[in-house]
């Protein structure tokens, strides 16, 4: 992420890209040879260094268009229109596409961004290609969570009770988008629910609303239980069911050794033991006051979840420490400043820092640190990227944020300068990385993802 760009000065190049029929080059890079091991999964017992640094899809705050750069040389590529205004835009599990999710439209859309990765057996191959708006598309009623996992995503579709339709689930690599298969691996209710889903492998870990009479939930449409589900013959089989264990259930994650759920009163850790799961349930702590866990983070590299804990319409939001280990909960001093509030979370690429961006600004690192066998996330940097800007935002503004998955770096979105931050995490430096002429709603990374050396873990 290394030069400026002014995009007035490219205006021409956007005429000539901005129709999207510009000729398609594909450049096949040279495969990267595997090299022989004992291990079945390949991939991932060594590290593979991409040559591109990747992508970046930005949306502009007042159009339905998307502008895709090369962060190679900060060029624009192309830009694109969604079908509708206000869609969020995310990345795909293996990031070659932007998910354009239109909640009130029940459409989802896929952007190619032209970066992917073939696994070849024998070796791994590179491809290289103009970015491009997939004919491939999900279409459901009210689709709302977004997941994705180790190569899977899930949409959860809640449905609506007023139409009559009940809540789904469709689960997709990036393989199958970029084939546009047309039977989509689909789970089916009987009723709607505000849930969500984790996919695992063969398996999907989804909520389940009971009959309200049965619900624990004082609100009926968030569910109360969560089931485990198989993928076999070409259908999801329910195999375990945990019901009535998370009351008004809201907020998922996962990492290698268990899936966690924000209930109204804790948190349900569901613990696996090759593909069998045994449920834990962590009580609300004191240091909550009061406040629900609706929101939750996992990382595969990081055995400790991230609870977020905040009001509804904003305020200060808690941050809890989610041992699935020792089904212990404790508060994390995150050391906001005086009125700040955070506004977006994430981990970092490789799960070495988990990220907080508050209203001031300003960028917050933690960092897992070991003590007695366990995993505690604590307060280790901050970092001023956008102060200047914080005092000028507008009702409707806000400040964004984006993680590499090719270097232990992120992007913050800044609306009031019209510009995107690059941020080097390790380093702890910023630089104006593209100047805009529109100002941008957010900012989604696509590319080739780093392989990392995953941790042994006994379960």
């Amino acid at each position: 992420m290394k030069n400026r760009l002014v995009l007035s000065a490219i205006a021409s190049a956007l005429l000539l890209a901005g129709c999207g029929d510009a000729e398609t080059n594909i450049v096949e890079r040279d495969p990267i040879e595997v090299p022989e091991d004992d291990h079945d999964d390949h991939v991932s017992d060594y590290e593979i260094e991409s040559e591109s640094e990747g992508r970046l899809v930005v949306a502009d705050a007042a159009s339905n268009t998307l502008t895709v750069f090369d962060l190679d040389d900060n060029s624009v590529l192309d830009t694109f229109s969604a079908t509708f205004d206000g869609s969020s835009v995310s990345a795909s599990a293996d990031y070659r596409f932007a998910v354009i999710n239109s909640r009130a439209n029940g459409l989802t859309e896929f952007l190619d961004g032209g970066l992917w990765r073939e696994d070849h057996v024998e070796h791994l191959h590179d491809y290289e290609e103009a970015p491009s708006l997939s004919g491939f598309t999900l279409e459901g009623s009210q689709p709302t969570h977004v997941v994705s996992h180790d190569g899977q995503l899930a949409v959860f579709y809640d449905g609506n009770v007023d139409t009559s339709m009940p809540a789904a689930v469709k689960v997709v690599t990036d393989t199958q988008i970029a084939s546009e298969i047309t039977e989509v691996p689909t789970l089916e209710f009987t009723v709607n629910m505000h849930g969500v889903a984790e996919p695992r492998g063969d398996m999907l870990i989804s909520t389940v609303r009971r009959d309200d009479a049965e619900s624990r939930s004082a609100n009926p449409i968030l569910p109360d239980s969560v089931a485990v589900y198989h993928w076999h013959d070409g259908e999801y089989e329910e195999e375990q069911r945990f019901d009535g264990e998370c009351a008004d259930l809201h907020g998922a994650a996962q990492n290698e050794i268990a899936v966690a759920f924000g209930c109204s009163d804790g948190v349900l850790i569901l613990n696996e033991d090759d593909e069998v799961f045994t449920s834990a349930f962590i009580d609300n702590i004191d240091g909550l006051d009061d406040l629900r866990i609706g929101t939750m983070y996992g990382h595969d590299h990081a055995e400790a979840f991230i609870g977020i804990a905040s009001q509804h319409g904003g305020g200060s939001a808690i941050l809890a420490n989610v041992s699935p280990v020792t089904s212990t909960m404790s508060v994390i001093d995150w050391q906001p400043g005086i009125d700040a509030h955070a506004v977006s979370y994430g981990f970092s690429m490789g799960g070495e820092f988990f990220v907080i961006l508050d209203d001031k600004g300003f960028v917050t690192l933690l960092e897992a640190h070991e003590e007695d066998g366990d995993t505690h996330w604590e307060f280790a940097h901050k970092i001023d990227v956008a102060s200047a800007s914080a005092a000028n935002l507008a009702e409707g503004q806000s400040f964004s944020m984006a993680a590499s998955q090719h270097e232990e770096a992120l992007v913050v979105v800044d609306p009031v300068a019209q510009a995107i931050i690059a941020v080097d995490l390790e380093a702890e430096t910023t630089e104006t990385l593209l100047e805009l002429n529109f100002e941008p709603a957010g900012a989604v990374w696509l590319g080739i993802a780093e392989e990392h050396e995953h941790d042994d873990h006994d379960h």
